[in-house]
């Protein structure tokens, strides 16, 4: 087994361990936890691994010494109520004799590696238990929908080209809606930890990352809510408008996971509109007389329902955009940006990607495409101010998205073609 796959594979051992764990150690399940649960996975994929060039008496033995380790567990269960029914050192005993054992004919250099993780995740007992009790009944919801999201759905799905123009892949349909759910999610849980103590700059970038309409919306609406005198209108505007240069830093790493062979064309423009945002950010830090408040609640970004959603607006944006440049050549493509970009510049953004990858849109055109998708969302958010927010935030936000705009759209007339090769060479 390569050395690259051999990681890959004991990373999803410990991976798929973690996950089962943390579900009984939510349960308050005595006989393993968080941390045998992993210690197990690993020791039965190291006896694997040693069954190869030892045979599968290996595996076996392996499993005989789990399955004593369990009874022993509840012998001692029925025995006495009060006696410690954890099996993590027993486990880790068994996994490090594996990892000796394998010592000898596999790669020293993983052998290392999964020695000191084990013995990370001996010590870090407290702070594990600790963090699984935070989870509440709705965050351990969310985690179990990603898992039927990612480890469910995605790995039956055929990995095969449908429909018009032969772009609709179910796989990478879904594919790209793990990636978008994943980090939505990630920002859901940043949240769930700083929530209540993040300021200004975090509860921006916590918006931005799992999702800026939202965010623009709740801090709208909430700009209402309070007295006028007592209102900071200027943070909650920085807010919003620092979750929304965010989501186009969220752009640019969704280009470099989908297509990064296009990173070199399409991330120097949109970083280029985000560096004058970040200025703007930073002058509007001068003007800040208080904290914006706690963040407004977040949705699990998680749903299978919201997941399907994106799923079917990814599918439609990447028919339209193809079927766009098919009939009326750029210039289709760029209305269908703009209304894409109404809706869900993410859809846009991947499918955009995955079309200069396959170079059915040239990377010149295909930078332009989401750079618009990215404009009309920000106007689109401007619109949704306008309607929902108290007239003093609209005042401080259109200035802001207004400069942006403008900045985005001389990026788009003027940026030249070529430059970042011309400086780096192909």
């Amino acid at each position: 087994m390569p050395h690259l796959e051999l990681f890959q594979t004991l990373a999803i051992s410990l991976a798929l361990g973690l996950l089962v764990g943390l579900q009984r150690q939510h349960q308050n399940a005595r006989i393993a936890g968080i941390r045998t649960f992993p210690l197990i996975t690993l020791f039965g994929t190291v006896c694997a691994l040693l069954a190869q060039d030892f045979g599968g008496w290996i595996l076996g033995a392996g499993a005989l010494g789990t399955t004593a380790l369990l009874v022993a567990a509840n012998l001692m269960q029925r025995l006495d109520k009060k006696v410690d029914i954890g099996q993590t050192t027993e486990a880790a005993l068994l996994l490090m004799f594996a990892v000796g054992a394998y010592l000898v004919t596999g790669k020293t250099a993983v052998c290392v590696a999964l020695g000191g993780a084990v013995a990370v995740l001996l010590h870090l007992k407290e702070t594990l238990h600790q963090a699984v009790a935070r989870l509440g009944e709705k965050d351990l919801h969310a985690i179990m929908q990603f898992v039927v999201i990612s480890l469910v759905i995605l790995p039956v799905l055929p990995n095969q080209a449908y429909g018009p123009y032969q772009v609709l892949n179910p796989y990478n349909i879904w594919l790209m809606v793990v990636l978008i759910v994943g980090i939505g999610l990630a920002g859901y849980f940043a949240y769930k930890i700083f929530g209540d103590k993040a300021g200004t700059l975090l509860g921006g970038i916590l918006g931005g990352l799992i999702s800026s309409t939202a965010t623009t919306v709740s801090y709208a609406k909430r700009s209402k809510e309070g007295v006028e005198r007592e209102t900071n209108y200027n943070l909650i505007a920085l807010v919003i408008f620092i979750a929304t240069a965010i989501s186009l830093v969220r752009i640019i790493v969704e280009v470099a996971v989908v297509a990064p062979g296009t990173l070199a064309i399409v991330a120097p423009p949109l970083a280029t509109l985000v560096l004058l945002m970040a200025v703007l950010i930073v002058l509007g830090f001068f003007f800040k007389k208080e904290n914006a408040g706690r963040m407004p609640e977040q949705e699990n970004p998680a749903q299978l329902k919201t997941a399907l959603v994106f799923g079917a607006i990814y599918a439609i944006v990447i028919v339209a955009t193809s079927a766009a440049k098919d009939h009326f050549g750029n210039s289709g493509l760029y209305i269908v940006a703009i209304i894409s970009g109404l809706t869900d510049v993410d859809a846009i953004t991947l499918s955009t990607s995955r079309l200069m990858t396959a170079e059915t849109i040239d990377q010149q055109t295909g930078w332009k495409v989401i750079m618009i998708a990215a404009l009309s969302n920000i106007a689109f958010k401007g619109a949704m101010v306008a309607v929902l927010a108290n007239r003093a935030l609209v005042i401080r936000v259109a200035s802001l998205f207004g400069l942006s705009l403008v900045a985005g759209l001389l990026i788009v007339w003027l940026w030249p073609e070529g430059f970042v090769l011309d400086w780096f060479g192909e």
